[in-house]
């Protein structure tokens, strides 16, 4: 995968548009953020700052923690694990743009001490095995088609013990022709796992004590309520960003409920531990 690939997918289009977010919210260029307020506007995966307390809950974080974020974004979850935590945070993205913005919100957040931005693919050794005591990936591992070498990765890059918490998609299936080239173009993702396939290729990448949660209910809920509330709020967004960065939002938020609406995509929560 290549960072200029996933463009197709408009939630990753115009990421400075969190800038004017900002501005509107009154936190002029340069000024420094509330991490509180910024939560707002940079998380780009389901419920916000309560999945992640969530998973922070599920893996038992401490301050002496060393935590792994694979598919980063805009950086969101890792300072909030950082600032309710106390850990030190590895920010791992693969798009220049994503992760130069990341990494400007998080020094003007004040969180620069605890998270550290990397620029990066999991997939190539991007980072040293044996080092993070937790690793998350919030809706990323859906642009990864190589599941094997994938998981792989991950497991390699915990210690003994260390505990992976991810929130992703998986094919209830079948998919439709148009489903798959929805997912393919719009969303940047082919080769969805069914669950069945998903804890046994945990199992033989080397995770034990896999706990798979199916949350498509709620997912499928939140996606439709998403979708609508930013059409209402079309004269904003437009006012804020321009018609073209609404018209491509609007479509994919707008694609993404109708793929759960239509009930052969899935919402997933995982668990496991490298032995």
């Amino acid at each position: 995968m290549t960072g200029d690939a996933i463009k197709t997918m408009k939630l990753y289009s115009r990421v400075d548009r969190v800038y004017a977010q900002l501005r509107h919210a009154g936190i002029a260029d340069g000024d420094p953020i509330p991490p509180d307020l910024l939560s707002r506007f940079d998380q780009y995966h389901y419920h916000g700052t309560e999945a992640v307390d969530e998973g922070i809950a599920r893996l038992a974080l401490k301050p002496h923690h060393r935590v792994l974020d694979v598919g980063s974004g805009l950086g969101g979850p890792a300072r909030f694990i950082a600032g309710q935590a106390g850990c030190r945070v590895t920010a791992l993205e693969l798009q220049a743009d994503v992760h130069e913005v990341a990494s400007r919100l998080t020094e003007r957040c004040g969180l620069a001490h605890l998270v550290s931005h990397k620029r990066g693919d999991v997939l190539d050794g991007a980072v040293p095995p044996g080092r993070f005591d937790a690793l998350f990936a919030w809706l990323a591992f859906l642009h990864i088609p190589d599941r094997e070498r994938l998981y792989r990765r991950c497991r390699e890059a915990l210690r003994p013990g260390g505990g992976m918490y991810v929130e992703d998609y998986f094919e209830r299936g079948p998919f439709t022709d148009e489903e798959r080239e929805t997912l393919a173009v719009k969303v940047y993702s082919r080769n969805l796992p069914r669950l069945d396939e998903l804890r046994r290729d945990l199992g033989r990448a080397g995770f034990a004590d896999i706990v798979i949660e199916d949350v498509t209910a709620s997912w499928t809920e939140h996606v439709a309520e998403r979708a609508q509330a930013y059409r209402d709020n079309r004269e904003h967004e437009v006012a804020l960003h321009g018609e073209q960065v609404f018209a491509g939002l609007d479509d994919f938020y707008s694609s993404i409920a109708g793929l759960f609406r239509a009930g052969n995509l899935g919402g997933v929560r995982l668990l496991a531990r490298r032995p």
